[in-house]
């Protein structure tokens, strides 16, 4: 190497995501002559071509869980303490990784941060997962098993009770997301699941708010409330529910009342869902509003619907339509994933959400 692609192997080594332009800024040459540069050391194999970003996209970000889902169904009444008759299907999931298997079905650039083992769970997840998102930068653990989550679904596709394996979402610490700050500062948006600690999800409100990235903070279950970060001012969104939200503030709310109690505590907008109750959605600028849910004459699968809700709302409003338009896309994606037996519903495009919403607003 001479001293040039010296110089420009040590700026990609310390910034993988550093552009051409700003390469060219650094070291006071023109963005053809680093072009150039850049394809030498591909082809003299100090570079990889994947290993640093050329263009100017921004991909949407989702950071939190991607498990295996073991979904048992029981044929008859659910009964404790014996043997249940039962069919069983197994798919990936995690909130994170279903949010973003919708934005990639969607037709948005998307890439997911997630903690893994090296395992044939991860096998699974990955087969599943790469044509929707980039898996590039996930991390990988031979000491830790991949997420897993269990559920028990009644007759009617209810569940009746779920079992989290996810631990190794603990690894996804401060150091961790530091680390991850290139990818961060890259981004057209961040998604992130209270799978995340709290330490974690606070140093992300810090860098989002330094860079003026939306944040959009998807809540888990109640438990999970408890890594919620302390600092709420100028988040972009929370989209929660009645449950979690009253877990959160430790007293009983509807869910207009919920809407109010985040915005007082400096969200943005919120959005609290109630199941078939539909749905509180608001910000300082419009105020709250109701959107009723709707009517859905069978459900083959609850598993997946309310991270559905959450990447149509936040599609939407990237998009550009207002808040309210937003939750309805959400509602209408959530109501076509329960019809579903897919965690993701498997006919999701962007064309398919609109003729959805004017098929059934």
């Amino acid at each position: 190497m001479n001293e040039r692609e010296k110089k420009l192997l040590t700026l990609i080594r310390k910034n993988p995501y550093v552009s051409q332009q700003e390469l060219a800024d650094m070291l006071q040459m023109s963005r053809p002559s680093i072009a150039n540069l850049i394809s030498g050391l591909v082809k003299q194999g100090y570079i990889r071509g994947k290993a640093y970003i050329l263009n100017d996209s921004k991909p949407v970000v989702c950071i939190g869980g991607a498990n295996v889902d073991r979904k048992f169904f029981v044929k008859d009444k659910l009964q404790m303490g014996t043997s249940n008759p039962i069919r069983v299907n197994q798919t990936v999931g995690g909130v994170a990784r279903n949010i973003a298997e919708n934005f990639g079905r969607l037709g948005m650039d998307t890439t997911l941060l997630t903690a893994a083992g090296r395992d044939a769970e991860w096998e699974l997840i990955e087969e599943a997962s790469s044509p929707f998102m980039t898996l590039d930068d996930v991390i990988h653990f031979s000491d830790q098993n991949s997420g897993s989550y269990t559920a028990i679904l009644d007759k009617h596709g209810e569940l009746a009770v779920g079992f989290a394996d996810m631990d190794i979402f603990d690894r996804m610490d401060p150091e961790w997301l530091q680390n991850c700050a290139p990818i961060i500062n890259q981004a057209k948006c961040i998604v992130a699941d209270l799978n995340c600690s709290k330490d974690t999800l606070h140093l992300l409100a810090q860098l989002t708010n330094a860079q003026d990235i939306p944040l959009v903070l998807v809540t888990v279950s109640a438990p999970k409330m408890q890594n919620m970060p302390d600092y709420l001012e100028g988040l972009t969104w929370v989209i929660t529910n009645v449950a979690e939200s009253e877990a959160y503030f430790n007293c009983g709310l509807t869910k207009e009342e919920a809407v109010q109690k985040w915005l007082n505590a400096g969200v943005e907008n919120v959005v609290v869902t109630e199941g078939s109750d539909g749905a509180a959605v608001g910000n300082h600028a419009v105020g709250v509003h109701l959107v009723p849910a709707l009517k859905i004459d069978e459900v083959a699968d609850v598993t997946g619907a309310g991270d559905a809700f959450s990447a149509a709302v936040t599609y939407t409003w990237m998009e550009g339509e207002d808040i309210l338009s937003a939750v309805k896309a959400g509602i209408v994606n959530a109501s076509r994933t329960l019809q579903s037996s897919y965690t993701v519903r498997q006919d999701l495009s962007a064309k398919k959400l609109r003729e959805d919403m004017e098929e059934m607003i």
